[in-house]
């Protein structure tokens, strides 16, 4: 295999060659890909624009080059160009919410097998294709829940302010409702919004968790550091003076970094209800999957903060069962167009 030096840098306007254009024919396909593949092998250069093959701008044409290729025919996205979400905003009362639009693609479900922290659940690995969808950029809050349904249910409702006094806090996450409650929210918002929304699938919930087509392979959503994205037990107590000792709690949604489609809270602070039916993974590659037909208990996703860092990763799923509200678990939106 053949490694070339290359002396230029990557050039701009009118006259630069087409990123990935490999054989100068003014479209990036697969010709492209049998052309870098061939100069590799073989140090053909008959038909190879250098500067274009060189996809990633490492300054020299390699296998590196064939995968960033391959990648973008793909997915249709350069990994290394920032992504710019496109975001919907809507209003209840006085709360304001985004959702961000989650551009389809195909993707890798589920925990490899060399992941040693995977549960057997969490496997087999198998091929998911998602068309586009747009998802909450954070958790819904108590307040968008309080906007919409009059009231809270929530069991962290409150922020300490001194030793006996006490605020609403709902800029927290919404927890401790039926699957039935959020079915009644969702009714109750399409009334107020004129827009359908509905809970995620399982693997629109993943594949978001993982940053979409943007995706930098993390273990958790948005980082390797499970402290930067995810509010958990090892990080989510806070000093309550009145008790006079530290509790942990849900905090403010979107204080930890976002992934990288600017997507918040997806490990920990609460976990989140998906419309699945729980049940095992097939390895057969899906199209836009929505689960299991029936079942007693719905799929939840993305740790919370009274559970440990291990539930946080992008793979980790658990059972929920619908009658039972839990402190721990809230929920996150999909806009239907």
């Amino acid at each position: 295999m053949c490694l070339m030096a290359l002396s230029w840098l990557p050039m701009s306007g009118q006259n630069a060659p087409m990123r990935g254009d490999v054989d100068g024919n003014q479209a990036v396909n697969v010709t492209d890909v049998i052309v870098l593949l061939n100069y590799l092998q073989y140090n053909d250069a008959s038909m190879i624009d250098m500067t274009a093959a060189d996809v990633n701008y490492s300054n020299s044409v390699d296998i590196s080059d064939v995968i960033e290729l391959i990648n973008y025919l793909i997915n249709n996205v350069w990994t290394d160009v920032p992504y710019e979400p496109v975001i919907e905003t809507f209003t209840v009362g006085d709360v304001t919410f985004n959702m961000v639009k989650v551009t389809g693609g195909t993707f890798m479900m589920g925990a490899s097998d060399d992941d040693a922290l995977a549960k057997s659940w969490e496997k087999p690995r198998h091929e998911v294709t998602l068309s586009d969808y747009y998802i909450g950029e954070t958790e819904v809050t108590q307040g968008l829940w309080k906007a919409v349904m009059g009231s809270n249910p929530s069991w962290f409702q409150y922020a300490y302010e001194s030793d006996y006094a006490y605020t609403d806090d709902l800029t927290r996450p919404v927890e401790r409702m039926t699957y039935a409650n959020i079915q009644s929210f969702l009714t109750k918002l399409k009334q107020k919004t004129g827009k359908t929304f509905r809970l995620p699938t399982e693997a629109e919930w993943e594949f978001a968790a993982r940053g979409g087509n943007y995706s930098k392979g993390y273990t958790f959503p948005g980082s390797d550091d499970i402290d930067e994205v995810a509010w958990h037990t090892g990080n989510s107590s806070l000093y309550v003076p009145n008790a006079d000792r530290y509790e942990n709690m849900p905090h403010p949604v979107g204080t930890k970094a976002p992934n990288e489609l600017g997507i918040y809270d997806m490990g920990g602070n609460v976990a989140e209800w998906t419309s699945d039916w729980y049940g095992l993974y097939s390895d057969a590659a899906v199209t836009n999957p929505t689960g299991p037909a029936s079942g007693t208990a719905r799929v939840v996703r993305g740790g919370s903060w009274g559970q440990a860092w291990r539930m946080n990763r992008v793979s980790y799923r658990y059972e929920g069962f619908p009658t039972s509200p839990n402190v721990n678990t809230g929920l996150r939106l999909v806009l239907v167009e």
